[in-house]
């Protein structure tokens, strides 16, 4: 009996030995849980004893699964296996030492609806080893037709908080910070400060936009913006340019419009944009009572659309896709060279916008007063009048026969006491011209009064197209 006993101690204190050693050889299999987390003083209070590992934990090893705060900086990624094979197939595409400079790099993302989150997305899974992401709002149930990650389970949570929790089940190694804030003057420091590689604007409203694009020109941080991805169909449609060169877009236009006067900024900044006109308009906002109501006295926060935007899902996807693979290629210093914008019969805005000066001066005495530059032309001609006398009641859309009549028209002042800007400025006959210099609004409103309401209309459009 007791040589039974003698003889199971034995065995099970084998038993607790071997168990011990075939952990430390596991331990040693698995560097990429210990090399990229702990550092060798960590190792050393790893203790071997008959229960396994010591109780105490390391204090510097991050969790296995990530928490999304590990410190990984001056830490090569690549090196860790796992990670390494994951990305395999950008390694194999930029090459092990452009990808470094992918996994070293620092991104911040802000707005993260339909394309930012997939932007946000793209980044993480090719590596970017440092990411923020930025947005007040909260999943909703509307807005999983066009989010990249959210689920059902999700809506509530904040968009910011949401990206993260699945991301880190995506690349943990990844150091991801989520901030539920607006940006505004007051959180910029806490969102741009840090020296970020590269800022992401997927911000859909243009007060917030146009101060965020104005912040990072000022803090000399690289930047790509986002227009407007909502009423477009056609993907082969969306283009990489500066904004100077964005067109068909009105939230481009009122942005440029904007940095320009507010800021002095007049380009320099790439941005993502569709060539293609918008298929669909806002919805008309509907209140509790079913009937149409004004949507600012809904508003949440000043300046943010209640309105709604139809959206085809799959358009806002491959803006953030492409965003993604625009920052990603610049990461890498791999040289791209963007498709040019071509912009056809520019110089018949040229003219147009050469008349205008002339005809100021002639009648003013300057020019100092005209507020539109040849792009903001085109957007008047083309956009508002349709290249047709603001007389002509049933204006068409634009077609090759607006040029037709391009030599007998010219952008005169609509209300003569306010100055030659986008707001103010209508199309006309050169005789119709002459005639709307010697009379008066209060004639015009009194005498015509079907044609003043519908000049005022689209004047009032445009004001609200370019955010004003």
């Amino acid at each position: 009996m007791m040589a039974d006993k003698h003889r199971a101690l034995t065995f099970l204190g084998l038993g607790a030995l071997l168990g011990s050693v075939s952990t430390i050889l596991l331990l040693k299999l698995l560097p990429r849980r210990i090399a990229s987390r702990c550092d060798k003083k960590a190792l050393q209070m790893l203790d071997i004893k008959g229960n396994g590992l010591a109780s105490e934990t390391p204090t510097n090893c991050s969790a296995v699964t990530g928490s999304g705060n590990s410190k990984l900086a001056g830490v090569d990624l690549l090196n860790d296996e796992i990670v390494s094979e994951q990305l395999t197939r950008n390694i194999q595409f930029f090459g092990v030492e452009s990808q470094q400079k992918v996994t070293a790099s620092y991104v911040v993302v802000i707005g993260l609806g339909g394309v930012g989150s997939h932007a946000a997305s793209m980044l993480l899974r090719s590596g970017v080893g440092r990411l923020l992401l930025v947005d007040f709002d909260q999943v909703s149930v509307s807005s999983l037709n066009r989010h990249a990650v959210a689920t059902r389970a999700d809506v509530g949570i904040p968009k910011a908080q949401c990206l993260k929790d699945h991301f880190l089940s995506i690349f943990p190694e990844c150091h991801i910070e989520a901030k539920v804030l607006l940006y505004n003057v007051s959180s910029e420091e806490e969102i741009l400060s840090g020296h970020p590689d590269f800022v992401l604007d997927c911000i859909d409203n243009i007060d917030t936009k146009v101060a965020l694009l104005a912040a990072c020109v000022h803090r000399g941080l690289k930047i790509l913006s986002a227009t407007g991805a909502g009423a477009r169909a056609d993907p082969t449609r969306i283009r990489i340019a500066d904004l100077r060169q964005s067109t068909n877009d009105p939230l481009s236009r009122a942005v440029r419009h904007r940095l320009k006067r507010e800021y002095g900024i007049e380009g320099g900044i790439p941005v993502v944009f569709s060539l293609e006109k918008p298929k669909a308009k806002l919805l008309p906002f509907k209140g509790p009572s079913g009937e149409e109501e004004n949507p600012s006295d809904y508003q949440i926060l000043p300046g943010f659309r209640v309105r709604i935007i139809p959206v085809l899902g799959t358009i806002p996807a491959i803006f953030g896709q492409v965003m993604a693979s625009y920052v990603l290629t610049q990461l890498a210093e791999l040289q791209v060279q963007p498709e040019p914008v071509i912009n056809l019969d520019i110089d018949h805005y040229r003219m147009l916008h050469q008349r205008l000066i002339e005809h100021e001066e002639s009648l003013y005495g300057t020019a100092m007063h005209v507020q539109v530059d040849v792009e903001e032309v085109m957007y008047v001609a083309k956009e508002l009048w349709h290249g047709r006398s603001a007389r002509e009641p049933s204006a068409k859309d634009v077609g090759r026969s607006m040029w037709r009549s391009v030599n007998e028209l010219m952008l005169v002042r609509w209300d003569r006491e306010k100055p030659a800007s986008v707001f103010n400025l209508i199309l006309l006959k050169f005789k119709e011209a002459d005639e709307h210099e010697s009379s008066s609004l209060e004639d015009i409103k009194e005498g015509e009064p079907e044609f003043f309401a519908r000049v005022t209309s689209i004047l009032k459009r445009a004001k609200l197209e370019f955010g004003l």
